[in-house]
């Protein structure tokens, strides 16, 4: 090996590391300051933190114009003071209820407590429910809703409330044969 070649070769190994090294010196990758959102939007209002905010899937895979659609959220109040859920609004459906522990507070009343300290999961078993009532289109997986939810501390925030995907595996249909196509098109030339 000639002197010229060993050297370079030698250089190269000898400022690979630091060049590699120096590719991602002072540099913030772009998922470092992404939050993930997994199911659904995510707001903050005031002391609140809104998670996961979706509406249930719907049995038959669509909601049909005129339906009742169940809203979905993790409310979480890290503040000191208590504070409630005032009022929901919002296009694309005729009115909003609120169920807390059983009662029905109808469209008329729509407080929902979010104490200090805790976090309210609104749509799980034995919790609280909003039901979206009287939809104006239909909507499937991945359409939403704007809701604009109003707090008697926090204020208002308008989120995105999109039709979730089913929590069980759902039985595929068979499959297009696209051979088969081509096929009959071969057929129907020879």
């Amino acid at each position: 090996m000639n002197r010229a070649l060993r050297a370079a070769t030698m250089g190269v190994l000898l400022f690979s590391p630091v060049a590699l090294a120096a590719c991602s010196a002072g540099q913030v990758t772009q998922t470092a300051t992404q939050l993930r959102d997994q199911r659904g939007a995510m707001a903050e209002v005031g002391d609140l933190n809104l998670r996961a905010i979706t509406l249930a899937y719907p049995e038959e895979g669509l909601y049909e114009a005129g339906e009742d659609a169940t809203v979905r959220l993790a409310i979480a109040n890290p503040g000191t003071e208590d504070d409630t859920l005032t009022g929901i609004s919002g296009q694309g459906f005729g009115g909003a209820v609120v169920e807390t522990s059983g009662s029905d507070t109808g469209s008329g009343s729509e407080d929902l407590e979010i104490p200090a300290g805790s976090t309210v999961f609104v749509g799980a078993e034995d919790g609280p429910t909003i039901t979206l009532t009287d939809l104006d289109e239909e909507l499937t997986t991945g359409e939403a809703v704007e809701l604009q939810l109003t707090f008697a501390n926090a204020g208002e925030v308008t989120v995105p409330a999109v039709v979730a995907t089913p929590e069980d595996v759902l039985e595929r249909g068979e499959a297009f044969d696209f051979h088969h196509e081509e096929e009959a098109a071969g057929e129907a030339h020879g």
